[in-house]
């Protein structure tokens, strides 16, 4: 695995290596608010989903970027 290649030429805009922690914080607020309002009696139809609880712009990776696959140290993982 030492020469293994990235196949498409992408990578993060910042150090972040995932955004794991973000999205399990993210699903965890939905699961509760979800749980919540069934609770207290919503319908189905008004449930909120999770890109309206979490703000994606507050995590730690903030996209992704295109780089030039011709460099070769941006390719390797």
């Amino acid at each position: 695995m030492s020469h293994s290649r990235r196949k498409s030429p992408f990578m993060g805009i910042t150090t972040a290596r995932s955004e794991k922690r973000d999205k399990q914080t993210a699903h965890r607020n939905e699961r509760r608010i979800v749980k919540t309002m069934l609770h207290c009696g919503a319908d189905g139809d008004d449930l909120p989903d999770c890109r309206s609880i979490s703000n994606v712009y507050t995590w730690a990776k903030d996209g992704k970027q295109k780089i030039r696959p011709e460099d070769e140290r941006f390719m390797r993982k």
